[in-house]
């Protein structure tokens, strides 16, 4: 049988995920080989250094910058509290000294004097890397962190903005084809992660912010609404860093894009229960997609077994998405892999395949047009 390899996007009932978690900097690591974690548990934590506050002593004091050093009442190293007088003038004939108390908590770490300034740094701050996903450790990297397996449910978006987070998954609409609007939004969904059908709205994204829910899903979004809840245009960069306050994950594209109804079916049968999401994504060299994964338990339903396609292979009876117009979004399946390349309306050739879509529509389109959707 023709065969050909192409990326995947995975939508998987069942599959073997692991998630590596790594401190920013060298720290400690808080578990061990074979222990059982949930999502929430930090595997991991380190602290750096805490902010640096400049107090301008000599200028508060009125002195010159050689002579604060002796003013100093306290020494290099002391912890000091907000309030607390660090300092004092000798004044006039012992009259007239003024005091100056230290606008920050934090430990006395150089006088200056060149520039009469006293550098406050402030308490450590604490970092700490969360499991992500509830597990097993499987492995420990000394001082930097873990790597945690577990039997999980898998769907991979197409476009994501926001980190990671995690909530109980809370089917919003009926259907996949239905638009995720304002109104589909309730206070008890604080928390959650909202699946949503077709587009999701500007609107709807406000109302989960204001209800504090953690993640919305929904098959596309409009250029327009990412903008006006981004309030910039969003270039061609790796996404996951903003400030938004909740998880956007888009399944099928930009633009009034139903959700495929085996990944909408897939989210509604694990409804109830809990989801991590990370909405990072990366479209250029290392590819990061966004997504939503699931730990299996005992009693969920076992997928239907049999011959699983090899990663990547693309082969008559694959189901796979277009990505480009005219047919961006749409579903279809492998109906032939012709070996000789095509002649395109542009004029040039390329390698192409043959596609049924569901309503029984047939097209031939580049291979670099589609998409795999993994199992």
């Amino acid at each position: 049988m023709a065969k050909a390899y192409t990326p995947g996007l995975k939508v998987s009932m069942r599959t073997t995920y692991r998630a590596r978690r790594l401190l920013p900097v060298r720290g400690e690591v808080l578990v061990k080989v074979g222990q059982i974690v949930s999502a929430r548990d930090t595997v991991a934590r380190t602290f750096i250094d805490g902010d640096i506050v400049p107090l301008p002593l000599a200028a508060l004091l009125s002195v010159p910058a050689a002579d604060v050093a002796e003013l100093l009442l306290v020494k290099l190293g002391d912890a000091i509290t907000v309030g607390q007088v660090i300092a004092r003038s000798k004044g006039i004939f012992g009259f007239g000294k003024k005091e100056v108390a230290s606008s920050a908590a934090g430990t006395v770490e150089s006088v200056s004097t060149s520039t009469g300034q006293l550098i406050v740094r402030g308490a450590p701050i604490a970092v700490e890397t969360k499991a992500y996903v509830a597990g097993r450790v499987i492995e420990i990297m000394e001082h930097e962190g873990a790597v945690i397996e577990v039997d999980a449910a898998l769907i991979q978006g197409i476009f994501g903005v926001g980190g990671e987070t995690m909530g109980t998954i809370c089917v919003a609409v009926d259907a996949a084809t239905v638009v995720l609007d304002a109104a589909h939004i309730k206070p008890t969904m604080k928390g959650a992660v909202v699946i949503g059908g077709a587009r999701v709205t500007a609107a709807a994204v406000k109302a989960a912010q204001t209800a504090g829910v953690a993640a919305l899903i929904a098959g596309g979004i409009d250029d327009s609404d990412l903008h006006a809840i981004l309030g910039y245009d969003l270039g061609v960069a790796i996404t996951g860093t903003e400030k938004i306050g909740i998880t956007i994950v888009i399944t099928e594209g930009f633009g009034d894009i139903a959700m495929a109804a085996r990944t909408f079916a897939l989210l509604q049968s694990f409804a109830g229960r809990e989801a991590s999401v990370n909405g990072a994504t990366q479209i250029r060299a290392g590819v990061m997609r966004p997504e939503i994964v699931i730990a299996r338990i005992a009693s969920d339903a076992v997928p239907p077994q049999g011959a699983r396609p090899e990663e990547g292979a693309l082969e008559i009876g694959t189901q796979v998405r277009l990505i480009r117009d005219p047919y961006f979004g749409r579903l279809g399946i492998v109906a032939a892999l012709p070996n000789e390349p095509a002649v395109l309306e542009s004029g040039s050739k390329a390698r192409v395949l043959e596609v049924t879509f569901d309503d029984g529509q047939r097209a031939v389109v580049p291979r670099a047009n589609i998409e795999l959707i993994e199992s």
